[in-house]
């Protein structure tokens, strides 16, 4: 009897502390571009609280459709807000929680030493994307891919580079298949150049070209308790210098407007 007690016990032991891992379980759906950041600020946030944050990285409109289907994440950080407002259309976001939380830029990137710069012209590109192609991503549904081709568009550049493109599923694809010498060219945010150091960019796209470039952030409808220390801590003093540190443009707080 005693015997059979104690598995009882042993066993609503591992229940309980199965539903408090789960209770205390924070998982956020993150834009791509955002990885080295994050991944420096969930760490400086591990160190401060010994609270472990998991994160999903994948392009905005993936991550958007997930939670749409009812993927179970506490926080979206989108790269722009058209794919925050379909997540909040299919009713997966707390609509208080939204506010926009960091701006980009684009830039034109080749691989390291491969040029100095080049100009922003047919004539250039064609003459140094050559028989090869230049990356963006997806403009059909990547945050990036849609501001790179309005200002693509906006340059008077689209018709003519529009068959030299390699697309691909998210912003750091793109990086990837220029830091990897498959595309001479490509355009990626600030952001992530700043992160690689097998690239280096080459012109500044200009921001009067595209859509103002914003990152907004919010909770999920099925977010935990626990999530919610870390989404505040994603506004606070450290976060925002990793931020500012890794070529992100931190939009002021209501604190700071003040």
């Amino acid at each position: 009897m005693q015997h059979f007690l104690l598995l009882i016990l042993t066993v609503f032991s591992l229940f309980t502390n199965s539903v408090a891992a789960s209770d205390n379980r924070v998982l956020v759906f993150a834009a791509s571009s955002t990885t080295t950041a994050l991944n420096l600020i969930a760490h400086e946030y591990k160190r401060e609280t010994h609270h472990e944050i998991t994160i999903s990285y994948a392009s905005s409109s993936a991550l958007a459709r997930q939670l749409a289907f009812g993927a179970p994440a506490d926080i979206y950080i989108s790269a722009n807000e058209k794919w925050m407002n379909y997540a909040l259309s299919e009713g997966a976001i707390k609509t208080d929680s939204v506010s926009p939380w960091v701006e980009n830029a684009l830039v034109l990137i080749a691989h390291q030493d491969d040029m100095a710069s080049i100009s922003l012209t047919p004539e250039a590109l064609l003459h140094t994307i050559g028989s090869s192609r230049i990356a963006i991503s997806d403009p059909s549904h990547v945050p990036a891919g849609i501001y790179a081709k309005e200002a693509l568009q906006s340059l008077g550049l689209w018709n003519a580079l529009q068959n030299k493109m390699a697309f691909s599923n998210s912003v750091r694809a793109t990086l990837a298949l220029v830091e990897r010498g498959e595309a001479p060219l490509g355009i990626v945010y600030r952001s992530d150049a700043m992160a690689s150091p097998s690239v280096r960019v080459v012109a500044d796209i200009p921001n009067d070209t595209h859509t103002p470039i914003v990152f907004p952030k919010a909770l999920t409808r099925e977010a935990t308790a626990s999530a919610q220390p870390f989404f505040a801590y994603l506004d606070s003093t450290q976060a925002r210098a990793i931020l500012r540190d890794n070529g992100f443009i931190v939009i002021n707080s209501p604190q700071e407007q003040k």
